[in-house]
């Protein structure tokens, strides 16, 4: 459905997106995941033709976004992050102007606008005007002008900011529905909402392509590298000397731990299980063993380790990244740092 490569947006000195190349299957809902001003807007705006690229192209159902616009944009619905809603209009107003804007027949009009209200659910405030609606409900018409047409495309950047836990539930069960017709992408730093409802996670991280798999498969390749929680009592120079030697552990971290006691976050090598091996090199050392646990990487601990590992190689203090939102409530952004409204 979607071919983008090679996508690459700079704002002067600033790289906003970096040589990103990805493909788009049908039927399927792809979700952008990324902390704030990782790209994700950015990228939307160039695949939806609002911005054109520096370099690179994007296809849409085999048409050019910047040689053949109408043509590519016609089988793609946008919701932006901030919805283009008119206050002054009606609900069902409103989404008859944007069918004629879409140049929707006449004589199709009625029934592109009833039939978008009923699936967006928007039947209770169709004749209520805009600027007296909820957050959640001006989401729903700004989805529904998406919807407009019956694109195969459907693009939504940030779809549930802002809402309450439960208008968010409501607009995942409605992203979940579009499936059934639609090819759907959207953005979000919210993990519990990708891990929801997306088939396939593409992870952003400074306008860089870091991840592309299912929530399974991303999982699936951490299985192998679990990590290890130990807690001794010695000193920390002791530890560490003892995990160096050990040929099972692939990295490990010391941790803050009180005064005669030495703690560390260990991962294994593929493959590997270092409990045993770790248990009879701590006993000869006379360490005694506090705790020794395994954890399972989580999907935001994979999250973290990519874009953290990113920001490295880009030479970005690891201190100075956005953690991802896990609870729906935006994180502030650092001072001084550009968001990509800012661009």
């Amino acid at each position: 459905m979607i071919e983008v490569s090679h996508l690459t947006k700079k704002y002067g000195s600033n790289c906003a997106v970096s040589d990103l190349s990805v493909t788009i299957q049908d039927g399927q809902i792809y979700g952008f995941l990324g902390p704030n001003g990782a790209g994700k807007s950015t990228t939307m705006n160039m695949i939806t033709g609002y911005l054109a690229p520096t370099s690179g192209e994007v296809k849409v159902d085999g048409h050019d976004i910047v040689k053949e616009p109408e043509a590519a944009k016609r089988g793609i619905g946008y919701l932006p992050e901030v919805p283009p809603l008119y206050p002054e209009m009606t609900v069902e107003e409103y989404l008859r102007f944007a069918a004629e804007l879409k140049k929707i027949p006449a004589s199709q009009r009625k029934a592109a606008v009833d039939s978008v209200i009923e699936t967006a659910k928007l039947s209770d405030v169709r004749k209520k005007l805009i600027s007296n609606l909820s957050k959640g409900y001006k989401q729903r018409a700004g989805l529904a002008q998406a919807l407009l047409g019956d694109p195969r495309i459907v693009i939504l950047d940030e779809p549930t900011v802002g809402l309450d836990p439960k208008q968010v539930i409501e607009m995942r069960e409605l992203i979940l529905r579009l499936k059934e017709k639609h090819t759907v992408i959207l953005s979000s730093h919210i993990l519990s909402e990708v891990s929801a409802v997306c088939d396939q996670i593409l992870i952003i991280s400074k306008g860089k392509l870091v991840a592309s798999d299912t929530p399974d498969g991303l999982r699936e390749k951490m299985e192998d590298s679990t990590c290890l929680k130990l807690s001794v009592r010695g000193p920390q120079d002791g530890l560490e000397a003892l995990l160096k030697a050990q040929e099972g552990i692939e990295r490990y971290e010391l941790t803050e731990a009180p005064e005669g006691e030495a703690h560390a976050s260990i991962w294994e090598k593929p493959g590997e299980d270092a409990r045993e091996t770790l248990f009879f090199a701590l006993a000869e050392n006379r360490m005694p063993i506090l705790e020794l646990t395994r954890r399972q990487e989580s999907l935001e601990d994979i999250f973290l380790q990519l874009t953290q590992e990113n920001a490295q190689q880009d030479g970005q203090p690891q201190e100075t990244q956005e953690t991802v939102q896990q609870d729906g409530q935006p994180q502030e952004a650092q001072e001084g740092e550009a968001d990509e409204s800012d661009l």
